[in-house]
């Protein structure tokens, strides 16, 4: 199915758990399947409905190129099945984090966040548009020598309202959020580096809640990776007011919250923000 919008709203569903699974993947697929396995069925047994994964669950390789190895055609494929099956038994909805789908050139992948409803189908895929690179010290990354940047903005109709998706570092840029034009919440599978995350994650996340009156999902990967990587976890559910629901600092788990769409309507109207806006990008 093409990136794009579903349609299958519920405007009887008010109140409904959500959760975010945090994991620290390495470069074993069919190991990080089975850890993913494991949290979502966890999830599940507490009454999550939606269920997000982080950024690259199924990989996280020795080096750059291992997830070109693994890398999928759109609608097929072992990670893709897995997230259908996975969807279809527990019967939730569930957000894949992303995987690495073959992109129009053969030495890069797309960097691709699916949805897949309770039947196990999937209703939604949104390519990752801002590529990360960063060079501090020790560290250094340059996503666009592995990956190919996306172009189309994502937003989901579903039952428990209109859903944003953006991964990792899309996070920076609040020019996308504005663009998914009045979400109720937003889906962010990332890896965060650790360098990074001490000082920016939790405020930008907060920041994104804030200014678009929607519910945060951050779901990360938290922890030493065998490539040698740390990510900075931290997994957290963040309500329209900024607060934090619910959170894990480090290592696999689940976080997870209870979203009341009354109180968003309450807030939206005793704060009218999103309609006093007087600056539009073209």
């Amino acid at each position: 199915m093409p990136a794009g919008n579903s349609t299958c709203t519920d405007a009887s569903l008010n109140t409904f758990k959500i959760a975010a699974i945090q994991m620290a993947s390495g470069p074993n697929v069919a190991g990080n399947l089975s850890e993913a396995r494991r949290l979502i069925a966890k999830a599940a047994e507490q009454g999550a409905r939606l269920v997000v994964l982080p950024e690259f669950f199924a990989i996280m390789g020795m080096n750059e190129q291992d997830k070109l190895k693994v890398r999928e055609q759109a609608g097929h494929g072992p990670i893709q099945t897995f997230l259908s099956d996975t969807a279809r038994q527990h019967k939730i909805w569930l957000v894949g984090g992303s995987i690495p789908l073959a992109a129009s050139t053969p030495d890069k992948v797309l960097n691709s966040c699916l949805v897949f409803d309770d039947q196990g189908q999937q209703v939604a895929r949104y390519d990752k548009i801002h590529l990360f690179s960063l060079s501090l010290g020790n560290e250094s990354y340059d996503e666009a020598q592995t990956i190919e940047p996306g172009n189309q903005v994502v937003v989901v109709d579903s039952p428990f309202g209109r859903i944003g998706l953006a991964v990792c570092y899309d996070l920076r840029f609040p020019e996308l959020f504005r663009a998914m034009k009045n979400v109720d919440m937003i889906v962010l599978p990332a890896a965060f580096t650790d360098t990074t995350g001490k000082m920016h994650w939790e405020v930008l996340i907060r920041a994104r809640a804030i200014e678009n009156l929607a519910y945060m999902v951050a779901s990360a990967q938290g922890g030493y990776h065998v490539n040698g990587r740390e990510t900075h976890g931290n997994s957290m559910i963040v309500d329209p007011w900024g607060r934090i629901l619910d959170r894990l600092p480090r290592g696999s788990g689940v976080v997870i919250a209870e979203i009341n769409r009354s109180y968003q309507t309450s807030l939206r109207n005793s704060l009218p923000a999103l309609d006093h806006r007087t600056l539009h990008s073209c």
